[in-house]
């Protein structure tokens, strides 16, 4: 025996049970050396070892052990358990069962009996050492509910053989198809009581129960509290399966089932063919392939259904298979549960069935009302059920029963609900609609009226409402409270009614606590019977113009007054000496004419029905004059038009209005009204009366002897814009001014008040001008607003002669602008403006033509050297500079005298762009001689020029000279060259060429320079071109000689104000053109015209 044995091994102890108390774990560490020691002598001699000891219902232990080496099957073993009333057995068998130990530890030695070399096994048993393995349960009974799909087990839990109580733990499972696939496992809780309890499970299956087997096992825990040993699951029960019919063949599954809106489920089909596809409308799913050929699909979320179902297909090769499922929704908690009686004889109570559930047929939701006190129920069932229709049931009233209380269960194969109400019948009572209305005279005032109300209410009080109508009248409702009666006639009377009118009766009835009001009876009518009339007619007289003739109105009398139809009228005129009088005027008639004298008449006016005559209405003929009386202006508020007056104590009785239109000759009269005597206001309003028409109000104060005009007013109710434009013309016309005049609008087109003019004016053309905008404050538009009424006539001032206007005048009054009416006109033309015209144009030529004169005059030398200059005189030129004592001294000394011409050959080697193309010309002069006959030309010369310049010979006086200098010939170019002039014969010979700005007479002809000579000549053919007398041409001005410029003789480059050559054949001035340089001394500016000379 090792030492786990004698500890006994506890690996499972209940929870609570670990803990030991202090003398307990002293014993055990004493036991503990024990055993080592046993244990170590046992392993020597060998003894039986591992005992283990199970218990399945806490009352007895089943304890094992391993027998030692070398013993035989028919060994027998002694097996002593100290501190017990029976401490040994002797067993041929390795294993024994005890009674339950008592808490606490024990010894027990076990020892072969047979074998006398074997030693001794001792063990340390204790509860804590023992496991519990409850037996495997027993399954009852496996029942299957195709229909459903759902599996129900019973089994027992065998709670008798456990001797008290302990919870327990249940563990189900479910086992699919041959495979044995888990689909369930669940666990449950229960309780053992001493006795055996039959206890029951219900599983519904996703997959229907016909496609595949179905096995259930269960196992069990018991978790006692107070066993400390370790507790262990018991072994599964045999396993119990549920299949589907052998017979069963190409059948789908579930059948016509119902099942909620977007639930799952799934589909299968019992086949041995193959399947090819499934679907459900037009939707295909994927196949799960079941036990041999069978299939099934899943969908999940599932739609709502048609009326006849949703189809489920699966399709083999061979042919197509189905089903059909029916998707809804479980019935609604039924709305607004009413429950109420018509007659106190039966209960109508109604609801509203919520949101529709999509199963029609023998799916369709059932109600049943069920009423608790009695125990009585209707059952309602309808098989279409229309949206928001109510539904009713009826419930017979049982009787010596007021109080119901109704409960109303709504159910279908998806769920149920319900609705209560509690009630008391007769304060929920809704008569049925009254019929049969009748109405009977009682007088002229009151008539009976009586009706029928099907019902038996003679427990209760009705309370009925009557509702009068008469015809220009508000509705009457009257509240009457009757007597129920079982023969379900009623009558009342109804007073306080008008003689001679129609009224309209309706009834409709509720219980005298009320509930609900009946719907009202079909209406009534009923004309009451004639009474004496109540007042006599609303009377008023006028004289005519004459004064002889009264004519005397009165107005009829309403039907509350006439009480009856007026037959006709009595007129009488009565005074102190006689009596006059018309009897029976007919009823159309409202007025009567009678010729009076000047007394004083009292007349008086009756009317008469056919039950009697009205009381007399009287009223004075007499007129009492006024003489401070003035026409007054008034403007009504829309609705009518208020007067108002002093109070007046001479006033005996009341006052009178009349009113018409004033544009009707006198006297008029359109209508009048009375008003009392201590009265001081009074808003007239009348039917009759229109916007924008002139109403004529008189006011008529009542004394003792007759009535007096106190008031003249004439106003409108309310004003409008004239409707027509006022007429005018032009009177006058000036170079400056328009005289208009215009004339009156009639009253009727006026529409008001007149309140001005208001008179425009523009410069405008005819169907040129459209005058618009007018009132918006447009600057060309004049305007002038006219508020003296009495004026007719306006000038207009300040105007433009010979010019167009355009003319336009309206009239306003306090409902606006009236429309417009225009004219143009032309002014006349202004002479005086004319001859002004002509005079000032030719003032100021004089003028300007006096000033210019005198201007010339003064500067009429400026002018004569500006645009006339004097011709210069060449004895005055200056061109060549001599020595004084020369120029003085030799009287016969000549300037260039002209010699005769010696030909010359003049070849021009190259054409330069810049210089004008030369042709071909010979130019000979008459003395020329002919060149030599062995010259000859060169062949690549294009032209050639035959050139003669004049030859002057000088004669000079002084001899030293004339030998230094020999005879001079001078050459004139007439030709423009390229080449660079030579120096003059004086000039120093280091002199630059044009440096100085004096004259230079001519030019040495050249010898042709070399090819490779072309580009100096080009840089310097500006300055050398062409033929310069004298100096630079820059230097040149058109200032006359005498100017100081051209007399400064300290200067070397003297300008002269005009070039001159006695010998040149050319016009020493050039010509001006557009490339020459701007003159930087001579012109004249306008500036200079108003300069003086200093000599003038």
């Amino acid at each position: 025996m090792g030492p786990a044995s004698c500890l006994g091994r506890p690996t499972r102890m209940a929870a609570g049970e670990g803990r030991m108390t202090s003398h307990l774990r002293r014993f055990l560490s004493t036991f503990v050396l024990l055993c080592l020691m046993d244990h170590a002598s046992g392993q020597r001699k060998g003894a039986p070892r591992d005992l283990k000891c199970v218990t399945s219902d806490l009352q007895a232990w089943d304890c094992s052990w391993r027998a030692p080496p070398g013993a035989g099957r028919d060994a027998l073993y002694d097996v002593c358990i100290k501190n017990r009333p029976r401490t040994c057995y002797q067993l041929g068998k390795t294993n024994t069962k005890i009674p339950a130990l008592a808490p606490g530890h024990y010894e027990i030695t076990i020892s072969p009996l047979q074998d006398f070399g074997s030693s001794i096994s001792r063990f340390i048993l204790s509860e804590r050492n023992v496991s519990l393995i409850p037996d495997p349960p027993e399954i009852l009974r496996l029942s299957a509910n195709f229909s459903t799909s759902t599996l129900h087990l019973e089994w027992s839990d065998k709670g008798s053989a456990f001797p008290r109580i302990a919870n327990v733990l249940w563990e189900i499972k479910v086992l699919r198809t041959e495979n044995m696939e888990l689909v369930k496992l669940e666990t449950l809780h229960s309780t053992l009581s001493g006795e055996d309890t039959v206890l029951r499970w219900s599983w519904a299956s996703d997959l229907p129960l016909e496609c595949a087997p179905h096995s259930v096992g269960l196992r069990r825990y018991i978790d006692d509290t107070h066993f400390s040993g370790r507790k262990e699951w018991s072994d599964w029960s045999p396993l119990q399966t549920v299949s589907g019919s052998a017979d069963i063949q190409n059948k789908a599954f579930p059948q016509d089932k119902v099942v909620p809106v977007g639930s799952d489920i799934t589909f299968c089909f019992v086949t041995r063919e193959e399947v090819s596809s499934a679907q459900i409308s037009n939707t295909k799913y994927p196949l799960i392939h079941l036990d041999g050929e069978n299939v099934a699909i899943e969908v999940h979320n599932i739609s709502v259904s048609i009326s006849s179902g949703t189809n489920v297909v699966f399709m083999t090769n061979k042919d197509v298979y189905g089903t059909v499922i029916f998707a809804g929704y479980p019935p609604d908690i039924p709305q607004k549960l009413n429950c109420e009686t018509y007659d106190l004889k039966e209960i109508i109570c109604t609801w509203d069935p919520g949101r529709p559930t999509a199963l029609l047929g023998p799916r369709s939701t059932s109600y049943t009302l069920f009423e608790s006190f009695s125990g009585e129920s209707v059952e309602f069932k309808r098989v279409v059920a229309p949206i928001n229709e109510t539904y009713q049931l009826f419930f017979q009233v049982l009787p010596n029963q007021e109080i119901y209380n109704f409960t109303l269960n709504a159910l279908n194969p998806l769920g149920q609900s319900e609705s209560t109400i509690f009630i008391n019948v007769t304060e929920k009572v809704c008569p049925h609609t009254p019929t049969s209305i009748r109405v009977k005279d009682i007088n002229s005032t009151a008539v009976a009226l009586s009706w029928h109300l099907p019902g038996s209410f003679a427990k209760i009080k009705l309370l009925c409402q009557v509702e009068i109508n008469k015809a220009n009248s508000v509705r009457e409702l009257r509240n009457v409270t009757v007597k129920g009666v079982d023969n379900s006639n009623y009558l009342i009377a109804v007073d306080k009614l008008s003689p001679y009118t129609v009224y309209a009766f309706q009834i409709r009835c509720s219980s005298g606590t009320f509930w609900k009001w009946s719907k009202w009876s079909s209406e009534k009518q009923y004309l009451t019977t004639e009474a004496v009339p109540s007042k006599g007619p609303d009377t008023w007289r006028e004289w005519r113009s004459d004064g002889k003739n009264l004519i005397i109105y009165w107005k009829p009398l309403p039907m509350n007054e006439a009480n009856g139809k007026i037959l006709f009228y009595n007129v009488s005129c009565s005074s102190e000496e006689k009596t006059q009088s018309l009897s029976e005027i007919p009823d159309p008639q409202h007025k009567a004419e009678i010729q009076l004298d000047k007394h004083d008449y009292i007349i008086s006016v009756v009317a008469k029905n056919s039950v009697g005559s009205s009381p007399p209405s009287r009223i004075a003929s007499m007129e009492i004059p006024n003489d401070d009386l003035r026409v007054e202006q008034t403007i009504g508020t829309g609705n009518g038009v208020l007067l108002t007056w002093s109070y007046d104590p001479n006033m005996t009785c009341d006052y009178v209005i009349k009113w018409c239109n004033a544009s009707q000759p006198q006297p008029c009269l359109m209508d009048w009204k009375k008003v009392r005597a201590h009265s001081t206001e009074a808003l007239i309003q009348s039917d009759q009366f229109r916007p924008g028409v002139r109403y004529h109000f008189f006011l008529y104060g009542c004394r003792d002897r007759g009535y007096q005009l106190l008031r003249s007013v004439v106003g409108y109710v309310e004003e409008l814009a004239p409707t027509v434009a006022p007429n005018f013309t032009v009177e006058d016309t000036s170079a400056d001014s328009i005289l208009v005049k215009w004339e009156d609008i009639p009253v009727e087109e006026l529409r008001g008040f007149l309140r001005g003019y208001v008179f425009y004016f523009e410069k405008g053309e005819r169907d040129t001008s459209k005058m618009r905008g007018l009132e918006s404050g447009r600057s060309d538009v004049k305007v002038k607003n006219i508020t003296d009424l009495s004026q007719k006539t306006l000038r207009i001032a300040d105007l433009q002669g010979k010019t167009s206007y355009h003319l336009v005048l309206r009239a306003y009054t306090g409902g606006g602008l009236g429309p417009e009416k225009g004219m143009f006109v032309v002014t006349k033309e202004n002479s005086v403006g004319l001859i002004i015209a002509i005079l000032i144009p030719v003032a100021v030529a004089v003028l300007v033509g006096l000033v210019t004169s005198v201007l010339c005059y003064r500067k009429r030398e400026w002018i004569k050297e500006t645009f006339y200059p004097d011709i210069p005189n060449p004895e005055n030129c200056k061109a060549l500079q001599f020595q004084k004592a020369v120029c003085e001294g030799s009287s016969a000394l000549k300037t260039l005298e002209m010699n005769p011409c010696t030909p010359n050959s003049v070849e021009v080697l190259e054409t330069r762009t810049a210089v004008p193309k030369i042709e071909d010309t010979e130019i000979t002069s008459p003395v020329a001689e002919r060149a030599p006959d062995g010259s000859e030309a060169e062949p690549e010369n294009p032209v050639a020029v035959s050139y003669c310049p004049p030859v002057i010979e000088e004669e000079l006086a002084n001899p030293g000279a004339e030998e230094a200098a020999g005879t001079a010939q001078v050459v004139y170019i007439d030709v423009q060259s390229m080449y660079q002039p030579q120096a003059q014969p004086e000039a120093e010979p280091d002199a630059e060429p044009g440096a100085g700005g004096g004259y230079k007479p001519q030019m040495h002809l050249p010898v042709t320079p070399a090819a490779g000579d072309a580009a100096a000549a080009d840089g310097d053919a500006e300055g050398a071109a062409g033929y310069r007398p004298q100096a630079s041409g820059n230097a040149w001005t058109l200032v006359s000689p005498d100017s100081p410029r051209s007399t400064d003789s300290g200067s070397d480059a003297v300008s002269f104000g005009s070039p001159c050559s006695i010998n040149s054949r050319q016009f020493l001035i050039p010509p001006k053109d557009e490339d020459s340089p701007p003159s930087s001394g001579g012109g004249w500016s306008f500036t200079n015209f108003f300069q003086s000379k200093p000599n003038d």
